[in-house]
């Protein structure tokens, strides 16, 4: 099939096909991941108390992994901007004590060892009841951001391409999700907003490829939808890759150098940007080829007087 085309002439969707089987495995692959090993949830959702202290000096971080553990804490301790900042997550421990007595015995275990004095930051109590009412909320948003999508290109576009937006969203965020329980990456509240920027990140990518689609098909009338997909990606190839490229190498920076309390949030943005480029060019415009989209669905309206062409 010969593609007409200023820059790239890849014939992308004679390969849909595998494209295909490659995301039905990976999102089987997450589902059952989600299932049989679950979210390693934060303490935003299951409750417990975060605490944030300094050091005179940079601690390490197994040392007071170690102390904890001594004096009774299972506990999460990572660094929190500068080396000597440290914050310590610890689950509901179980015992009736106020959090001022919690942080008193933590701050004893974190003292060990330690030649001056230990800066007490902040301390955070979060109840399960509030982690409970996180989780329905971060669903929710997801949901509703789903939802919203498929109002809007249903209203931009045509309902054939509400579908293919929607298909390559869920296709993104169960993919990701899954990854995220495959690597056991700590999900809580910055992990559900990555997550929510995975689907705008996502949907900017198909918009703009459904505009070019939506351009294409009444210029090449005499061309198949197939052919006039496949134009349309080679068209914006160079768009795409520019703005996944240029956003990775700021999220890689986030990853490699932001310290540990961000990973989470830069590992599910990092694997947002991947799929999501690939999932705009295979999912979307696959699910359109798959519903039967034409010319004839996207056809311009003529001057008034001018009799619209009829659909045969």
């Amino acid at each position: 099939m010969k593609i007409l085309n200023r820059t790239t002439t890849i014939d992308f969707m004679s390969r849909r096909n595998f494209a295909l089987i490659f995301s039905t495995v990976l999102i089987i692959v997450s589902i059952t991941s989600l299932f049989t090993r679950g979210l390693n949830f934060g303490l935003d959702f299951t409750g417990g108390t975060l605490i944030e202290v300094g050091y005179p000096s940079a601690p390490n971080t197994n040392e007071v992994r170690d102390n904890l553990a001594s004096a009774g804490f299972d506990s999460i301790v990572q660094t929190y901007g500068a080396a000597t900042d440290i914050v310590v997550r610890i689950p509901p421990t179980g015992l009736d004590e106020s959090s001022a007595e919690l942080s008193t015995r933590v701050l004893a275990a974190l003292s060990q060892g330690v030649d001056g004095e230990i800066d007490m930051r902040r301390v955070e109590f979060v109840g399960p009841q509030v982690g409970d009412e996180l989780k329905e909320q971060g669903v929710l948003a997801v949901i509703y951001a789903m939802v919203g999508v498929f109002l809007y290109v249903m209203f931009r576009f045509q309902w054939r391409f509400s579908v293919g937006a929607v298909a390559a969203l869920l296709h993104d965020v169960i993919i990701t999700m899954g990854l995220i329980s495959l690597v056991k990456i700590e999900f809580d509240l910055t992990v559900v907003a990555a997550i929510l920027a995975v689907v705008g990140y996502s949907l900017n990518d198909t918009i703009v490829l459904f505009d070019r689609i939506r351009e294409n098909f009444p210029r090449y009338r005499k061309r198949q939808p197939v052919e006039v997909v496949n134009t349309s990606i080679n068209e914006v190839l160079a768009r795409t890759l520019m703005t996944s490229t240029t956003t990775l190498i700021v999220l890689l920076a986030l990853f490699f150098f932001g310290g540990e309390i961000i990973h989470g949030f830069a590992f599910t943005l990092i694997t947002g940007v991947v799929i999501g480029t690939y999932s705009s060019i295979y999912v979307a415009s696959t699910a359109l080829l798959q519903l039967g989209v034409s010319k004839y669905d996207l056809m311009e309206v003529e001057k008034e007087g001018a009799k619209l062409d009829a659909r045969p």
